[in-house]
């Protein structure tokens, strides 16, 4: 379960090739901080693996060399999340998905993943009393 301070950097879709997200801007309280990126995957065609990247930027054109983090390739639906730490990148105040997809064998080139991405701040699963 998602909680409730989380935000869609990719809005559920279905992508049927190598693809980017839009610009997402972090607000002020997510700059800096330990945020938990989650990916969600609904539906995928057998055998097929997604590649799934976090890039920043500090004015939404200049995205770097290297990601800021990354996934494990995907091979199946489920719901999986990893840390995006900006504590020591203040500058970074716009994020972007980038996705890449592949088949196994070579018997066809069709793709096709349904998912969506979400952040949040790190903490925010955790029930207060």
């Amino acid at each position: 379960m998602l909680a409730e301070k989380t935000r869609y950097v990719v809005p559920e879709c279905a992508a049927c090739s190598d693809g980017c997200g839009p610009v997402f801007e972090l607000s002020s309280s997510e700059r800096g901080k330990l945020l938990v990126v989650t990916l969600a995957i609904n539906c995928v065609l057998e055998q097929e693996t997604m590649f799934v990247s976090i890039w920043g930027s500090p004015d939404a054109e200049n995205w770097g060399t290297a990601p800021l983090a990354s996934f494990s390739p995907k091979n199946y639906c489920g719901v999986y999340s990893i840390l995006l730490n900006l504590a020591g990148r203040q500058n970074i105040k716009y994020i972007r998905a980038d996705w890449k997809m592949r088949r196994w064998k070579s018997r066809t080139k069709e793709v096709m993943v349904d998912f969506f991405i979400a952040i949040e701040p790190s903490g925010s699963r955790i029930a207060r009393p």
